[in-house]
């Protein structure tokens, strides 16, 4: 592809990287980071991040949106699809009956899943619409 594309797609991965962790995502780049979290007890809210154009477009902001909620998990971390590849499928390994997707969300509760908001869920609905999906999955599950 060459080395503008390579150049391109660094920044865009940079940029998606970012906007999470602004948000108040721990980053978890390893599969042994992965076990950690999940480790611990209480609620974990996964973040899926994704380069993939429409849908990353619309997670992040409703992630970032979900990270102010008055009800919130204990945690809130991101594995990166496509980029981070080992702690994503260690990560996906927890959400048993669930696909890969990605973006999408995922709510655990000491280290079970309870709800995923798949890729199906936020494309094509706007960031709030996906957010207000979020934040009704803390209410009921999240003190």
């Amino acid at each position: 592809m060459g080395m503008d594309f390579d150049i391109f797609m660094n920044d865009v991965v940079q940029t998606a990287r970012k906007e999470i962790t602004t948000a108040g995502y721990k980053e978890l780049r390893t599969p042994e980071e992965v076990d950690d979290v999940m480790k611990k007890e209480g609620t974990t809210f996964v973040m899926i991040n994704s380069v993939c154009g429409c849908a990353g477009g619309v997670a992040r902001p409703a992630a970032a949106y979900a990270a102010n909620c008055y009800s919130k998990p204990d945690q809130l971390v991101t594995v990166f699809a496509g980029q981070d590849k080992d702690a994503t499928e260690r990560a996906r390994e927890y959400f048993t009956g669930y696909p890969p997707s990605s973006p999408s969300f995922a709510l655990l509760n000491d280290g079970k899943i309870v709800k995923m908001v798949e890729r199906h869920e936020i494309e094509g609905f706007e960031p709030m619409e996906v957010a207000t999906k979020i934040e009704k999955l803390f209410d009921e599950h999240c003190s």
